[in-house]
């Protein structure tokens, strides 16, 4: 497939360079007319040199898709994916706990902070109560000296680790990256993400690993640093009609890193819902007005009769208008 479209990029840009080379054989006698077959020229070969652009782009993106070292994630069915859906926030709160108790040992959320869950997975006095569960080394004081405190809503999830070579160090020189907003970073979003929580499986044939690497087909190259950490009742939940299932598990935590990433996304739809509502609204009153203001000036005729104005002349003894 992408070979044919390479195919069909070259044949337009072929084309395109026969229509700026081409002359016409019979020249318009205005300048008016060979303005236009000039700008005619130039509108068809910028129509055509975007289209080739587009088709090569998409090749190319397409050929890249082909040669991928990893499997492409399944599409998942998303309950959030929609205009008019919001996010599970029974789920968030279970991802979150998932994070909390299983994530949170190496990667971070540094750009979450606890007052960000007021409203959204906790009431304001538990998510106090869960920033109040860590330390933070703050200060300077009036003093000038350092003091560790509990933590308060303004505060940002902990770091698990002081610097990128700490983590290094506990991980065998592989980097745990930042969860904030790892479901738009990654081609595929939570897709991507839940395979990669549920696809590890046994190497193929012939395939060798490092010691400390495991198989995940999902992964770019097949080897990653992360062992399987989600797997059935790996944590307790608080709902008994709940199951704590592997997929379940996976489902909430990707639910709770889909809200990291974008933690205003349901405000946004409903601004859209609203934009969308006055600007239908606008339309038509702006339609219905300018009809009724410019009925009489479309629909009004204009003649001349020169009999008539003859007849005003003679009855008013002809113009006698001061010169």
């Amino acid at each position: 497939m992408a070979s044919k479209f390479l195919n069909l990029g070259t044949k337009l840009l072929n084309s395109t360079k026969s229509l700026v080379n081409w002359t016409p054989i019979r020249r318009s006698g205005t300048a008016n007319g060979r303005n236009w077959i000039g700008t005619r020229q130039k509108l068809l070969a910028f129509g055509a040199l975007t289209g080739t652009a587009g088709l090569l782009l998409y090749a190319l993106d397409a050929s890249v898709e082909a040669s991928s070292d990893c499997v492409h994630p399944p599409k998942q069915n998303w309950d959030h994916n929609g205009v008019l859906s919001a996010i599970d926030k029974e789920g968030v709160r279970r991802g979150y706990k998932v994070y909390k108790e299983v994530c949170a040992s190496c990667h971070s959320l540094q750009y979450i902070a606890y007052r960000n869950l007021v409203g959204v997975c906790m009431t304001e006095a538990e998510a106090k109560a869960e920033a109040e569960g860590i330390t933070v080394h703050d200060g300077p004081d009036d003093n000038g000296n350092y003091y560790d405190r509990p933590g308060k809503l303004a505060d940002h999830f902990p770091l698990p680790y002081p610097n990128e070579e700490a983590a290094r160090a506990a991980n065998n020189g592989a980097y745990p990256p930042d969860l904030s907003y790892i479901v738009a970073a990654r081609k595929g979003g939570e897709d991507y993400i839940f395979s990669l929580l549920t696809g590890y499986c046994e190497p193929p044939a012939g395939f060798s690993l490092r010691e400390g690497l495991y198989y995940n087909p999902y992964f770019s190259g097949g080897a990653i640093a992360m062992g399987q950490l989600i797997d059935s009742e790996v944590v307790s939940y608080d709902d008994p009609d709940v199951a704590p299932s592997a997929s379940q598990i996976a489902k909430d935590v990707v639910t709770f890193l889909k809200w990291t990433s974008e933690p205003e996304g349901d405000e946004r739809k409903i601004l859209l819902i609203k934009v969308i509502f006055i600007l239908t609204f606008l339309t038509g009153i702006s339609y219905y007005i300018k009809r009724f203001k410019w009925s009489s000036l479309k629909s009004r005729k204009i003649f001349f009769m020169p009999e008539i104005e003859a007849k005003s002349k003679s009855k008013n003894g002809g113009d006698k208008c001061p010169k």
